[in-house]
């Protein structure tokens, strides 16, 4: 029998997982997926339908080494991993085709108030409650506002619009959504969205905006009606990223080149993500704060 998913849904340790492992026990199961794992926490599941370990205590105490300076779990390093290795490529088949579709990064520079910035960033000022800054998490999220709410950055997204009619724009916050869905009207362009109260259908006319939120969006649909994507805030994620761009990247899209347009100013807080994403790797606020 075969599970099929754009992404590998047997991860974690949540009732669909113990439900796949009892039913491997009495019958052969194929996961087929794009995607099979971003880290080796992912494939413990997998490991245990096949027998290399008991059950994820004894995965974890042979090979997860853990943080002890954060509130929460968070994985520091692996060990044993060329065992790791050896058994993952004992059980996953590569299936290779010939991708057909050519992707065009554009990072494209937007303006930003660096009075305001400053005043956030220098002052620890919260510009829009005004009052001192509580913390970290904060601090970052009001330079990110400041950056993202600038109206220069929605006029990109107009120039855009007259170069690709049919546009997937995936944002952060609700005032970033809020900022596209007036941009809509003032265009007047048929504008639907992706989040987590609204599950809307993409519009069925000749140009549309269809804005989603990379936490409800990132993954598990497809559109193969358009060949742009506008990213118009930077994700923490680098995978979140990276599912996103896949959203129009499939074997049965009519387009052979696709168009991605990542909106980054050159504030520092977008900087660092921009090198974090580069690096393949997670933004993380506070190693930010602390160079």
């Amino acid at each position: 029998a075969c599970y099929t998913a754009g992404k590998q849904g047997v991860i974690g340790s949540g009732v669909w997982v113990k439900s796949f492992i009892e039913k491997v026990k009495t019958n052969q199961r194929l996961l087929l997926s794009a995607t099979p794992g971003d880290t080796w926490m992912d494939y413990i599941p997998v490991f245990i339908a096949n027998g290399f370990y008991k059950n994820r205590t004894e995965f974890i105490r042979r090979h997860v080494v853990y943080n002890n300076f954060t509130k929460f779990p968070k994985v520091e390093r692996y060990i044993e991993v060329a065992r790791l290795m050896r058994i993952r490529d004992s059980i996953v088949v590569h299936m290779h085709y010939n991708k057909r579709t050519i992707a065009h990064d554009n990072n494209i520079p937007v303006p930003f108030d660096r009075e305001l910035f400053n005043t956030v960033m220098i002052k620890r000022w919260n510009i829009y409650e005004k009052r001192p800054i509580r913390d970290v998490a904060e601090l970052c999220y009001l330079m990110r506002k400041v950056v993202n709410s600038d109206s220069r950055r929605a006029g990109m997204i107009k120039q855009l619009l007259e170069k690709h009619p049919k546009v997937i724009v995936f944002y952060n916050f609700n005032y970033e959504r809020d900022i596209l869905l007036e941009l809509g009207k003032e265009l007047s362009i048929p504008t639907a969205q992706w989040n987590g109260h609204k599950h809307e259908q993409i519009p069925s006319t000749d140009s549309w905006m269809y804005i989603v939120q990379y936490a409800a969006g990132a993954e598990g649909w497809n559109c193969v009606e358009t060949d742009t994507i506008i990213f118009y805030s930077q994700n923490y994620s680098y995978k979140a990223t990276i599912q996103a761009a896949g959203r129009i990247d499939r074997l049965n899209t009519p387009f052979t080149d696709l168009y991605y347009y990542y909106l980054r100013s050159n504030s520092i807080i977008d900087l660092a993500i921009q090198k974090a994403f580069n690096n393949k790797r997670d933004f993380n606020e506070h190693r930010f704060m602390a160079a």
